[in-house]
């Protein structure tokens, strides 16, 4: 009587509607719904916002060329036609990666505006049924930031899907490529800092020769210190700087690029021709080969781009490359090379040589800022797709604090803001320069555009629905640039490109192991919860004394009376007034909006005085620690209870549509439409069956509501309980909060043995507790534990 029963024979018209929600949309409807949610934006506007991106999406990848030619000539130019080579290559991969696959085709597989991988694993989860954890209900496609599309049972995209849900090695294999992928994302977040900084740095050492290293590396300690001890700030008081910053340093490196053109060598030009790649390609041997590592990094900050989408439209961001960032990029590299021509033996710290004498201070400054500016957006995107991780049960349960009241995707992390400061002032100060730096970041930009290629796979062919052909040419074409890459970075795995390996497979094993962890507590919940049968034959009472208060449970399941509860009263003598079941989900969708959050139903009959209530949050929102969240739960459960009432004084589903509808939002309809199908389902006695709550007889009849002479019973019944919910209230809540103890059994492997009972209990004892999130109060809570044995 907890869950929403399903069948469709011998509905009403009101059954027909809700029958009609449940199922997915098709493409019209689709179609409708992401037009009421697409914004119009005037021509100004849009400029502004491809302006204000520049400092958000931009500045990673504007800042490589500090650092790609000598990373590309580590032991110097032999031939200058090389430098030409090189550029050809340079130029090339800007085009094919960031331009064409990223700005043009990636960007618009975002999540309402938010990238990442995670976003990508978002979209697919709502196509597909790909989740490994089995929490998915049919209401939460009625959300209007929920929205998928009906594919055609014999449709190539439909037996995709089918192959994908048919095997949970499959699932499982998908979130593992995810987690990859998300693991060299924070690797990101640790290089990008340091080999930005660094570079920015090592300037002082053009205009000071003499100059020890050792200074060179001490002062990026001392910025890269300075810039994760401010980030508790965020970046919403200084954000407005970024965009000024990052679009002066593009404007002066495009011009400093066409100056030395004009200056010293204008013929690099023929670099545009792809005959010089091929030239460098065949005659550079091995020595030309892993160079490709060097040159790869000229279009890292790609896989930055599209996580740091944030609520940038599409069109903004490709405006901001195609006018700015990808002119003045293709203007500074080539302005390098035609400086790198004439003087071969400055491959080192190229760019600062570069520089005319009389703007090479002020280049300088705008450089460091630019390079701080880049390794902020980093770290932001890092810290957001911890948050993503986190709410889709793949990352413990860490402190995420809101640093701005205008911006929901901007967070801090502060245990991972100091492992990141610690990881990157060792790989700082442990290489001490830019080449096995670079060598590490090649590493890790490569796996996650590798990984964003198979996801894009499968949002062509279940999201976008594109002809297979066209997803072939799609896969070819960028697995042909990325595995090309891989294979040179293959080649440096031993000059610093395992460090991105071994911070990637560290993170992996905590991700893995807590989402195996999270999986089996809630399968344990799911094939452990309590018969509604047994509920009933307890009576009212419980078989305990009822005292004054409201009791909330918290439980992960959506559905079902969890075990805890009968641990609970087979344990204590005494039970409260009023039970709530509280569950705080989190959905693959980016955010839940305030009045489609909560869904409240009634276990059992009214003498029962047991309700649940079920939280719904997106990977964006962020469970506020106040008593914000207590209070709307009451007002929604206070709601539902006049909702009830006014359901009974009706004789047909059509008076009581008509009587809601007129005082009610359109947004809200559904979920009252929710509520009222649940209250008629529950009134029928119900069996528990497997994994839900069955009617006993199945299928579905028709009820019917006895209808009233007046509304006065009616009204009393739902005064007189509205009163006694008030009265429990005011005699004081208590927070039961369950403390689920897996252990691997004692006949276990010895890895798993290993997984669950050292990585994950380590996990769960230093990772934050239920009632700190909740910020339940000590004098309010109770602990009720058990073990369970995998």
């Amino acid at each position: 009587m907890d869950s929403v029963n399903e069948g469709t024979e011998g509905r009403g018209s009101m059954w027909d509607l809700d029958q009609k929600l449940d199922q997915p949309m098709d493409e019209e409807a689709g179609k409708l719904k992401n037009a009421y949610r697409e914004k119009k934006y005037s021509t100004l506007l849009l400029l502004r916002l491809a302006f204000q991106s520049l400092g958000v999406v931009y500045g990673d990848l504007g800042t490589s060329p500090l650092y790609v030619f000598f990373n590309t000539f580590p032991h110097g130019v032999k031939d200058p036609d090389d430098v030409i080579g090189a550029l050809s290559l340079i130029i090339y991969s800007l085009t094919l990666v960031p331009l064409l696959k990223y700005v043009f085709i990636v960007c618009r597989a975002n999540d309402n505006g938010q990238g990442g991988t995670f976003a990508l694993y978002s979209l697919l989860c709502r196509h597909a049924n790909v989740n490994t954890i089995p929490n998915r209900h049919r209401t939460d496609e009625d959300l209007t930031t929920y929205s998928r599309f009906k594919l055609q049972d014999k449709s190539f995209a439909s037996k995709t899907r089918q192959w994908l849900e048919n095997h949970s090695s499959r699932k499982n294999s998908l979130l593992l490529l995810v987690l990859v992928g998300t693991c060299m994302v924070i690797g990101d977040g640790i290089l990008t800092p340091a080999i930005s900084v660094l570079s920015a740095s090592g300037g002082i050492k053009v205009d000071h020769p003499n100059l020890s290293n050792d200074v060179v590396v001490l002062v990026a300690v001392v910025i890269l210190v300075g810039l994760f001890s401010l980030q508790h700030y965020g970046t919403d008081k200084v954000g407005w700087l970024f965009a000024p910053i990052v679009l002066l340093w593009f404007l002066m490196i495009g011009g400093i690029g066409a100056f030395n053109i004009w200056k010293y060598d204008s013929s690099v030009l023929k670099a545009f021709s792809p005959v010089y790649l091929y030239r460098y390609l065949k005659g550079g041997g091995k020595d030309g080969w892993t160079s490709l590592g060097g040159i790869m990094l000229s279009i890292t900050g790609t896989e930055a781009l599209f996580a740091d989408l944030a609520h940038f439209p599409v069109l903004a961001v490709q405006i901001a490359f195609t006018v700015i960032v990808f002119p003045c990029l293709l203007l500074a590299y080539s302005g390098q090379a035609a400086y790198l021509v004439n003087h071969q033996d400055h491959v080192e710290d190229a760019f600062y040589h570069s520089i005319p004498d009389s703007i090479y201070w002020p280049v300088f400054i705008i450089a460091t800022l630019a390079a701080i500016v880049a390794s902020q957006a980093t770290i932001t995107a890092t810290f957001s797709i911890i948050k993503q991780a986190l709410a889709l049960g793949c990352f413990p349960r860490v402190k995420v604090v809101h640093t701005s009241k205008k911006f929901l995707g901007q967070v801090y992390i502060p245990d991972i803001n100091w492992i990141l400061m610690v990881l990157c002032i060792a790989v700082t100060a442990g290489f001490r320069n830019q080449n096995q730096i670079g060598n590490a970041y090649g590493t890790a930009v490569v796996i996650v555009m590798l990984a964003t290629t198979f996801l894009m796979i499968l949002i062509m062919l279940l999201v976008w629905r594109w002809h297979w052909i066209l997803v072939l040419i799609f896969t070819g074409l960028s697995l042909l640039v990325e595995l090309t890459y891989f294979s040179a970075v293959l080649f440096k795995i031993d000059q610093g490109g395992w460090v991105p390996l071994v911070i990637a497979a560290a993170f992996l094993i905590v991700m893995v192991v807590w989402h195996y962890g999270t999986v089996k507590r809630y399968e344990f919940e799911m094939h452990s919860k309590v018969s509604m049968a047994w509920i009933l034959g307890l009576g009212p009472s419980l078989g305990l004394v009822r005292v004054p208060g409201i009791g909330l449970v918290y439980t992960e399941l959506a559905s079902g009376v969890p075990s805890i509860f009968s641990h609970f009263i087979t344990n204590l003598p005494a039970i409260h007034s009023v039970v709530v079941f509280v569950c705080v989900k989190y959905l693959p969708v980016y955010t839940v909006p305030e009045d489609e959050r909560f869904l409240v139903k009634r276990i059992g009959p009214k003498n029962f005085h047991m309700f649940r209530c079920v939280a719904r949050y997106g990977y964006k929102d962020l469970h506020k620690k106040d008593d914000d969240f207590e209070k709307k739960l009451f007002h929604n459960l206070f709601m539902f209870v006049r909702l009830e009432s006014m359901m009974e004084g009706c004789t047909d589903s059509e008076e009581y549509s008509s009587s809601i509808y007129g005082q009610q939002t359109a947004e809200s309809r559904d979920c009252f439409l929710d509520n009222g199908s649940t209250i008629m389902s529950e009134f029928e006695h119900t069996i528990e069956s497997g994994d839900s709550i069955v009617p006993a007889n199945s299928p579905l009849r028709q009820v019917h509501f006895r209808p009233r002479s007046s509304g006065q019973a009616s009204s009393q019944n739902e005064v007189d309980e509205l009163d006694f919910l008030n009265s429990c209230r005011d005699s004081g809540v208590v927070h039961i909060l369950g403390n689920t103890v897996v252990k691997a059994r004692k006949d276990s492997r010895l890895y798993k043995r290993i997984a669950v009972d050292y990585i994950y209990a380590f996990l769960r004892k230093i990772c934050r507790e239920h009632s700190v999130i909740f910020n339940v109060p000590h004098e309010s809570l109770l602990n009720v534990g058990q073990v369970f044995y995998v």
